[in-house]
């Protein structure tokens, strides 16, 4: 003997594919709307979340956001730091890479080989990673030339530097300082827009020989990524690690990000309730066109048995189906909005996140739910009034 609840349960989805088969027309517009709804939200969800990375990404572009610096000591002469705090700083910051940067900043006589006409300059000596240079790589200009001093170090100047010596790559400068004498083979020059286009790029070690200050630094530039509170902690774990140092952040960019992020993700997330609300508001007017018609239907089930609660599953199972189809269809539709459009607001295209695909397709299926709440009507609906041409 066949199972009862088996036989409802077959019974039940052959309602619910009966009645999405009854008017074709109206299940294209609802299909339409749940559909737009979730490509948009999936879009929008898909930009937010990978908006922080993209922010993330483009102030990295400009450098260090952390500086170590000497702590300020009255009657200091000579403020500088162990070199070795560049071993104190950890390598990474929520799984992502962090850039640390040693330099030696040393004022210097520059001139030419043996020219007899030096100009004095900034002498920036460098250790560690580049990218933690605070100013913006994207805009940076570099002349590259041939290395045809190969027995000397390597050394860039910035433009305004070259302007001054007249000098152009390749050519070896002499440095000089209290006495003391480097020279170095100039392969780039180099404009960055800022203070760099003014100084001299050695290696760390020979701005030490030139300031007699063997492993001594001036200052430490950090590039972390993450967060605006991520980045806090990690200054608060800098500031144990280095007790006798000045950890501070660059608060433009730290805070300027923070602002950013949230202010982006604040209205993406406005724009997405606005438009599961529209999407709620066009089903539920689907929904109230299909209860007005279905009167009939629902008095004859309960003329033959069906309790209100059962009749009203099917009609919630056909919202919900409509919402699975929609939401599955225009999710996929959405990741590939939100990579067009993060391609023109970030000059990128953002990164499909699979989180955003699911919670999609539910925020759609709930949407779906919500925008048949006009069928609680056809609960109060007697059969003996519609058979009579009352209801």
């Amino acid at each position: 003997m066949p199972d009862p609840r088996l036989l409802n349960r077959t019974m039940f989805w052959r309602i619910v594919r009966r009645m999405l088969a009854a008017n074709r027309s109206r299940l294209l517009v609802l299909l339409l709307a749940l559909g737009a709804g979730a490509a948009i939200t999936a879009a929008l969800l898909n930009l937010q979340v990978d908006a922080k990375r993209r922010l993330t990404t483009e102030f990295r572009a400009f450098g260090a956001n952390i500086v170590i610096a000497p702590r300020d000591v009255a009657g200091a002469v000579s403020r500088t730091l162990e070199e070795s705090a560049h071993r104190q700083v950890p390598s990474d910051l929520e799984g992502q890479q962090v850039s640390v940067l040693s330099i030696l900043y040393v004022a210097a006589d520059v001139s030419v080989s043996d020219s007899r006409n030096p100009v004095h300059i900034v002498v920036a000596g460098e250790q560690g990673d580049l990218s933690a240079e605070i100013f913006d790589k994207k805009q940076a200009n570099e002349v590259p030339a041939l290395s045809t001093f190969a027995d000397k170090p390597a050394c860039w100047a910035g433009v305004r530097v070259a302007d001054r010596l007249h000098v152009r790559p390749p050519t070896v400068l002499t440095l000089r300082s209290d006495g003391r004498e480097e020279a170095c083979r100039l392969d780039y020059v180099r404009s960055t827009g800022g203070p760099e286009d003014d100084q001299i790029l050695v290696p760390l070690d020979l701005a030490q020989r030139l300031a007699a200050l063997p492993g001594r630094i001036s200052v430490l530039q950090i590039a972390a990524p993450g967060t605006p509170a991520a980045i806090e902690a990690y200054i608060a774990n800098l500031q144990k690690r280095l007790p006798d140092a000045d950890v501070r952040p660059i608060r433009q960019f730290t805070e300027a990000e923070g602002k950013i992020y949230n202010r982006i993700s604040g209205l993406l997330t406005a724009t997405v309730v606005l438009v599961l609300v529209l999407t709620a508001l066009c089903v539920m007017a689907g929904m109230t066109n299909a209860a007005m018609e279905r009167k009939n239907d629902v008095g004859l089930m309960k003329a033959i048995g069906g309790a209100t609660r059962r009749v009203m599953r099917i009609f919630l199972a056909e919202a919900a189906v409509l919402g699975l189809i929609g939401g599955v269809l225009g999710a996929a539709a959405g990741i590939l909005l939100s990579i067009w459009l993060g391609q023109g607001v970030f000059g990128v295209a953002a990164r499909p996140r699979l989180i955003v695909y699911p919670v999609s397709v539910v925020l759609t299926i709930i949407v779906a739910i919500a925008g048949a709440l006009p069928l609680r009507r056809l609960a109060s609906i007697r059969p003996a009034s519609v058979f009579r041409g009352e209801a």
